[in-house]
This record gives structure tokens, C-alpha cells and sequence, in this order.
């Protein structure tokens, strides 16, 4: 019961704050998350045995959405001072580039300063990882959601990642039968993940059929996402690149979910916080998207550069 009381609160808000908040106030919600998921990260590393380096950790997580919120200042206190058809600005990819650079050298100062130098390797990889691990899938959701023709694929996402878990689920518990990964997960199946897939592929269906609507949704403007092979000029939904989203999303979630369960079972641990009742803590929740936003960032981007290169 706490299970479905707790989504039934949350879902709605995370959809009230994914459709309708602002750039002011969605960036910064993303830190938030960001800094829950980190602390029972390093919480976990910390169980595991190596000494976790806690604030620079992060800062160097919030320091992308703290350079963007910064460069955006003119356009949230002044937005009828820029102009009006001002191109998509949300990019935090020179900003994960520059910490790929900044990361090393703190992480590797604070080890030398460090007394006690036994576990410093584990201690250094540990942290470098979760940057990159949760700050980095969780910070993509601000560039999609600003893009005004990608923004319905975090739509997409979502979704697609929760109609996959709900029919692994009910199918894995009815009728599964031969193990997933059973030393990791006991509990699911390759009949629940096929399943998954299924769901996940219907899901895109929908997503893609509806993608002007829920792009009006967000904005009131509409806008399409269509890949820039000649061929998909004359169609209006690229069914191939649905089917294969669909497809991709579910494996990196279903990836997502098991990885998590790998790293709980390795330091023997059931859940990574405490935080949602019934479910455990944030990072029990947003597994699969941690896989999922950066797949999909990588197909969309390789899809769209490809376009641009063969059809320019």
C-alpha cells in the first residue's frame, strides 16, 4: 500500500514540474535530485568500504546547473528584452567537458591532503563515477525538456521507462519462468522483459503519434522532432527510429535497474535510502532512467549529425 500511495503522490508532481516549471525553478529541482542521488551513492561507497570525498562530489555535480543558470540570468529576469525568435540555448556539454578536466585534479589534491591514504584509488574512482553516473543523466533532462523540437522525448522517456517496469512486472510475476539474472535479481525473467520491450515499443508508439500535442502541452508552441534523413521528409512519424527508441530505452532502463541491484548486492544492501516509503531511496526509482536519458541523448544526437552530414 505505501508502494502505490507514494507514486500516486509523486507521479503527478513530477509531471507538474517536467511540463509547466520553469527554466528558474526546473534546473534548480534537478540539483536537488541530483544531490539525493548522490548522497546514497556515496552512502553505498562508503559501504562498500572506500572513504567517500562527500562535497566536492557535490559540487562538481551542480556545477553545470549552476554555469547555466548563471549564463541564463539575462534571460530569466529580462525574457522580453531578448528576441523573440532566440535559437535553443540549453547546452551543458562544454560544461560535462570542462569537469571531465576539473574532476581529476580536485578529487587528486583532496587524496594527497588525505591522512589516511589506504582505499584511495577505490576512493577517487568511486566519486569520479558517480558525477558522471547520476549529475550527468539527471543534468540531460534540462537540455531536452529546453529543446523546443526534443523537449516531448522526455516525455517519451518517462513513459516508455514506466509502462516497461509496470508490464516486467505483472508478466515476470504471472508467468515468468526461466531468470534474467539470478545471482543480481533474482526475481526477474525473460518473459518480464520481453515484455518490457513490448510495453516500452507501444509506449514510443503513442509518445511519437502525439508529439505535437505534448509539445503544445509544455510551451503552448508545436513542434516535431523529425530526423534529417531524406527519406523521413515525406513521413511524418519515422516509425523505424520509434520502433528502434523504443527498443534502445528499454534495454539501457532494463541495464539501469540491473546495474543498481549489482551494486546494492555487491556491498549487501536491499535499497539505497530511505526516502520514498514502499520504494526505498531515490536512486532505487531513478535507476533505469539513469540509463535511459543518455541513450537516448547519444541516438538522437548520432541520428541528427549524420542527417546534417549526409543531407546537409
Amino acid at each position: 500500500m505505501k508502494r502505490v500511495l507514494t507514486a500516486v503522490v509523486l507521479i503527478p508532481v513530477v509531471l507538474l514540474i517536467v511540463f509547466k516549471a520553469p527554466l528558474w525553478l526546473f534546473v534548480p529541482v534537478v540539483g536537488v535530485f541530483i544531490v539525493i542521488g548522490l548522497r546514497e551513492y556515496l552512502s553505498m561507497v562508503e559501504a562498500s568500504g572506500a572513504q567517500a570525498f562527500r562535497w566536492p562530489t557535490y559540487v562538481l555535480g551542480l556545477l553545470p546547473l549552476a554555469a547555466l543558470l548563471a549564463l541564463s540570468l539575462p534571460e530569466i529576469w529580462h525574457p522580453r528584452d531578448m528576441p523573440p525568435d532566440l535559437p535553443y540555448q540549453s547546452d551543458l556539454l562544454p560544461l560535462w567537458v570542462a569537469i571531465c578536466f576539473i574532476a581529476p585534479a580536485t578529487f587528486g589534491a583532496m587524496l594527497v591532503f588525505r591522512k589516511d591514504l589506504r582505499n584511495g584509488m577505490a576512493s577517487v574512482a568511486a566519486c569520479m563515477f558517480g558525477i558522471f553516473y547520476v549529475a550527468l543523466p539527471l543534468s540531460l533532462t534540462i537540455d531536452l525538456r529546453d529543446n523546443p523540437s526534443q523537449r516531448f522525448l522526455l516525455t517519451f522517456i518517462l513513459f516508455s521507462v514506466w509502462a516497461g517496469d509496470i508490464a516486467a512486472y505483472y508478466v515476470g510475476k504471472n508467468v515468468g519462468r526461466h531468470k534474467l539474472a539470478p545471482i543480481v535479481s533474482p526475481n526477474k525473467s525473460w518473459e518480464g522483459a520481453i515484455a518490457s520491450v513490448v510495453a516500452s515499443i507501444g509506449m514510443a508508439a503513442l509518445v511519437f503519434y502525439f508529439q505535437n500535442q505534448i509539445t503544445d502541452f509544455f510551451t503552448g508552441e508545436s513542434g516535431l522532432w523529425k530526423p534529417t534523413f531524406h527519406a523521413s521528409r515525406y513521413f511524418r512519424i519515422p516509425w523505424g527510429h520509434v520502433i528502434a527508441l523504443g527498443i534502445i530505452t528499454n534495454v539501457a532502463a532494463q541495464f539501469g535497474d540491473l546495474f543498481e541491484s549489482a551494486l546494492k548486492r555487491g556491498i549487501g544492501v536491499k535499497d539505497s535510502g530511505t526516502l520514498l516509503p514502499g520504494h526505498g531511496g531515490l536512486l532505487d526509482r531513478i535507476d533505469a532512467l539513469l540509463f535511459a536519458f543518455p541513450v537516448v541523448m547519444f541516438y538522437i544526437s548520432v541520428v541528427e549529425f549524420l542527417g546534417r552530414l549526409i543531407y546537409p
